[in-house]
């Protein structure tokens, strides 16, 4: 996941010359900031149970609130240096001859390497950050008062999206965040209050809004502790709650007839059936795991990877790989005549057979690189496009872990760049499109390839600022090096494994 992925802002430019400078990021006061906030450190004598006095611990107490304090403060600044720095972009842009309303594009982007956030959650940030700064004066009077932390900002802002700047200005005006309406208030008090502000201003756009979001509902998947995922649904509230009532019912049915599974096992179950059309929820799948040989065949505990979860458990992996095939053995010997996995009309419990279909990907020994290929092609082919998503995992734009959409060439293929895997990058649509923005072009050397133990991408913003990023480490990365061989004898023992592994079946897979 995005967490595995290293990243490291390298430097930051000079102005003068347009020379880039490895310079420390931090200006002097905010070093001397960072270091009088590291400076607090309570008592020993009160991080013991002994500690028991009633001022020192209300001390304790007030420096939480002055740095809570000082965390608002800090967050209302960030909004004013965004827009300072958006503004500033614009002119640039301006005076380069980019079009006007190609003006500002990628600040965001820039915003968020900034601030260690997804492309995302920068855009989200930026578009906060105007909202406080030129529409909403007095939440960011609150915000850097302390009277309101950023996350309550940022539901007045979001509540207040669908007015326009005038009446957002209105609502503002009423709601008076820096008088200290909201002290005491939760989140829900304060979206209420919002919502019944911007409904007086502007009915009409607050119902619009209520219609259009039936146009944002879509289905999407994350990773979930223990191998497990979330499959979320956002869908209107009478379709939503007319799928909950139909699973219920469906549970409720089945426990009636002495079901043994709980309420939520059954509704669970039903999704995925009814979904798929088959009582498994699944009928063939293509299990792209990144593993060591060590692990699939010695039982070795080197976790495995999936594209598109992340690291699981290596017995888990092996049970996935021939756990399934056994089970189905097992229950279709019970069926007398029936062929394994075979079910009955209508019949439930039974596992239909899973076919399989593993593809081995093998690493170089320590370095943890995935063997590489290359393509005379302008689009990388297929087996390449496989290699990239499962060394990359995750768009490699630092900080964020969108799912891969683009193969992109690092070094531009007009350029000169190779379809190879050396040179290619999985990106996420929105930063494939930032990278061709001004500034972020292959004169000024966006992206490129540096060597080491693993792929890594060195980006260059139009600010000047470098950040690395460097593939995750795949499984069997931190394994010692095979030493090299010393005799006949030795070759051949290795050459005899390797042939071993070449033809191994585990519980009789299908290979691809």
């Amino acid at each position: 996941m995005a967490g595995n992925r290293g990243t490291q802002l390298i430097g930051s430019s000079a102005p003068s010359g347009g020379a880039v400078l490895d310079a420390p990021v931090s200006s002097a006061w905010a070093r001397e900031l960072i270091d009088a906030v590291r400076s607090l450190r309570p008592a020993a004598a009160f991080a013991l149970v002994g500690g028991t006095d009633l001022a020192d611990r209300a001390e304790l107490i007030n420096q939480l609130r002055a740095l809570e304090d000082l965390k608002s403060a800090a967050a209302a600044a960030r909004a004013r240096i965004a827009v300072a720095f958006d503004a500033a972009q614009r002119s640039a842009d301006a005076a380069a001859g980019v079009p006007a309303e190609e003006q500002g594009r990628g600040v965001g982007a820039q915003i968020a390497l900034a601030r260690r956030e997804s492309p995302a959650r920068g855009s989200r940030l930026h578009g906060l950050a105007k909202a406080l700064v030129s529409e909403m004066p007095r939440t960011l009077a609150a915000l850097e008062s302390g009277r309101l932390n950023e996350w309550r900002a940022t539901l007045l802002v979001k509540e207040t999206a669908c007015l326009s700047a005038e009446d957002r200005c209105a609502v503002d005006e009423e709601l008076a965040a820096d008088t200290g309406a909201f002290d005491g208030a939760g989140d829900k008090a304060i979206i209420a209050a919002a919502r019944a502000a911007a409904y007086r201003r502007d009915p009409r756009s607050v119902t619009q809004r209520a219609s259009h979001a039936a146009t944002e509902r879509h289905v999407s998947l994350r990773p979930a502790p223990d191998t497990m995922t979330y499959l979320t649904a956002l869908l209107p509230v009478a379709q939503g709650v007319a799928v909950h009532a139909a699973l219920s019912r469906h549970a409720d049915s089945l426990r009636s007839g002495g079901d043994a599974r709980s309420r939520g096992q059954l509704m669970a179950d039903a999704l995925v059936e009814r979904t798929t059309g088959t009582p498994g929820g699944i009928s063939g799948v293509e299990v792209q795991l990144v593993m060591t040989d060590r692990t699939l065949f010695q039982g070795d505990a080197e976790p495995a990877r999936l594209p598109g979860y992340g690291i699981v458990p290596a017995g888990w992996a092996r049970e996935l790989l021939a756990g399934n095939q056994n089970q189905n053995q097992a229950e279709g010997s019970q069926d007398g005549e029936k062929q394994p996995g075979q079910a009955e009309p209508g019949q439930r419990g039974k596992t239909q057979e899973l076919k399989l279909w593993l593809r081995r990907l093998f690493t170089a020994p320590g370095t943890g690189e995935l063997v590489a290929v290359d393509s005379r092609a302008r689009l990388f082919p297929a087996g390449l496009r496989r290699f990239i998503q499962a060394r990359d995992d995750t768009c490699r734009t630092p900080y964020c872990d969108a799912p891969i959409r683009h193969f992109d060439h690092i070094v531009p293929w007009h350029h000169g760049g190779t379809t190879s895997l050396a040179n290619g990058a999985g990106l996420c649509e929105a930063c494939n499109h930032t990278k061709e923005l001004p500034g972020w072009t292959t004169q000024t050397r966006t992206a490129t390839t540096s060597p080491g133990t693993r792929h890594v991408l060195d980006i260059r913003t139009p600010s000047g600022h470098h950040y690395r990023s460097t593939a995750p480490p795949l499984p069997g990365t931190h394994e010692p090096e095979i030493q090299p061989a010393r005799s006949r004898h030795h070759r051949r023992r290795l050459r005899l494994h390797a042939k071993v592994l070449k033809f191994a079946r585990v519980a009789d897979l299908r290979l691809a």
